[in-house]
């Protein structure tokens, strides 16, 4: 077969080097005939390099081995190390009140930031020429400016940093053939949904530059398109690092018992209930509905405020009502915390893997956490209202 298929590359290479591109051969069925016929290759049984495929008249093409599995595995979670800090600083930019500071949305060009005064002045001037100066921030000096601008420039370049963290690499993986075909479609995926997180973020910010004539209220950008900003680098995230556990971490083969399934559902379940607590969060901050009670557990004297249904049609409230949004986020945000208290519970009941033990311990952790820094926030804000009000 060698003579009939690779008799020029032979005659190249040399006999010795084409056989370490050649599978080792299975040994010969053990039937005690002489018909010659081989078994055939297990998973992962090959010649001195890893994968390898011969392809007739091209040479050859290099196959993703575990090693390279590893490698892409470690890449993705990197990436998704990235869009969580980017997640985060885009809460430090909300929280700051720097997200329309630059008015201009350039790939390229805004990228070097203004370094002489002529340039900040420029800089400020349009900026100036947009609702959030002129109802907000009309006294604003050019070095408080200054911190909001860069503020929301590093938020930008962290955007572009996650977008090279995820093409360049893709494209030298892809490159290097370490990439099987389904890989391929959830690498695409992920580098289409980076990019799209991109034009989301200036379609959100753009909605906080536009003219209103007939609202004197504070500028601010749109709470849907605020939200779906957040949802598609939440999936962003969940799909990175997915993919990447799925890739470092073998498969643990386990029984599927009612009660392993039980709790499989259960997680998903809870996992969707965490995502729309996220969501209703960003409403929370599009709206600033924050501000709009800072007691807890009640809202103001009463548990169910009387001004959650003010807006007409009633559908409007959930989504555009400062005091619904709120009473919501807080019925999902405990919900969340009870799901995942009674999901911490359930795990407890059944023998899983260590690893998933400690997950599970980790998320009830954090869940407490979140929680009760949400709790002191309010506490705080309570105090410096009551103290004001002296």
């Amino acid at each position: 077969m060698q003579r009939l298929l690779f008799p020029p590359l032979k005659a190249l290479m040399g006999s010795q080097c084409l056989r370490l591109l050649v599978p080792r051969a299975a040994p010969r069925a053990q039937c005690g005939c002489s018909c010659g016929i081989r078994r055939p290759l297990r998973p992962g049984q090959y010649s001195t390099i890893s994968e390898v495929a011969l392809q007739s008249g091209k040479g050859t093409v290099t196959l993703p081995s575990k090693a390279a599995e590893r490698v892409v595995g470690r890449w993705l979670l990197v990436c998704s190390g990235t869009v969580a800090g980017a997640v985060i600083l885009g809460g430090v930019t909300r929280l700051t009140e720097s997200g329309l500071s630059m008015v201009d949305w350039h790939l390229i060009k805004e990228m070097k930031p203004p370094t002489s005064q002529e340039e900040w002045e420029a800089e400020f001037q349009r900026y100036q020429q947009f609702p959030e100066f002129k109802i907000l921030n009309h006294d604003m000096t050019l070095a408080e400016f200054k911190f909001i601008w860069y503020m929301e420039y590093s938020h930008r370049m962290w955007g572009r940093l996650v977008g090279l963290a995820y093409i360049l690499p893709a494209a030298y993986f892809w490159r290097k053939g370490w990439l099987s075909r389904s890989m391929k479609g959830r690498v695409l995926a992920l580098c289409g949904l980076v990019c799209f997180q991109g034009l989301l973020g200036w379609y959100m910010v753009k909605s906080g530059l536009e003219e209103k004539p007939d609202s004197h209220d504070i500028p601010r950008v749109s709470q849907y398109r605020l939200a779906a900003h957040l949802g598609s680098a939440l999936v962003l995230y969940c799909a990175s690092l997915w993919t990447s556990l799925s890739l470092l971490l073998p498969q643990h083969k386990l029984p599927e018992t009612r009660q392993l399934l039980r709790l499989r559902r259960f997680a998903h379940g809870t996992a969707g209930l965490v995502f729309l607590t996220a969501l209703s969060g960003a409403f929370v901050a599009g709206l600033d509905a924050g501000l709009v009670y800072n007691s807890f557990p009640k809202m103001g004297e009463s548990w169910i405020p009387e001004d959650l249904f003010t807006f007409s049609p009633i559908l409007r409230n959930v989504f555009e009502n400062p005091t619904m949004v709120q009473f919501d986020h807080r019925i999902l945000g405990i919900t969340s915390v009870t799901a995942i208290t009674a999901l911490y519970f359930l795990s407890r009941r059944i023998p899983l893997p260590r690893r998933t033990r400690v997950a599970a311990v980790t998320l009830l952790a954090v869940a407490y956490t979140q929680s009760s820094v949400l709790f002191n926030l309010i506490f705080i804000s309570d105090l410096d209202e009551g103290i004001r009000n002296i």
